[in-house]
């Protein structure tokens, strides 16, 4: 696994967490933010033949 893919799904572990505690905590703006760049992210790794699994959101 080269470093862009090591850090990009990295980047995406870390924002599914955020949005959980996001969710937990009932901010429903973070919940928005997090769930945009989730949508970002992924859609990267799509466009550079990353596979992720699908787990929040």
């Amino acid at each position: 696994m080269d470093a862009f893919t090591a850090g990009l799904l990295q980047r995406i572990k870390t924002t599914e967490s955020d949005l959980s505690r996001a969710r937990d905590e009932g901010d429903e703006f973070l919940v928005e933010v997090e769930l945009g760049e989730l949508d970002d992210l992924r859609r990267l790794a799509a466009e550079h033949g990353v596979e992720v699994s699908a787990t929040s959101a």
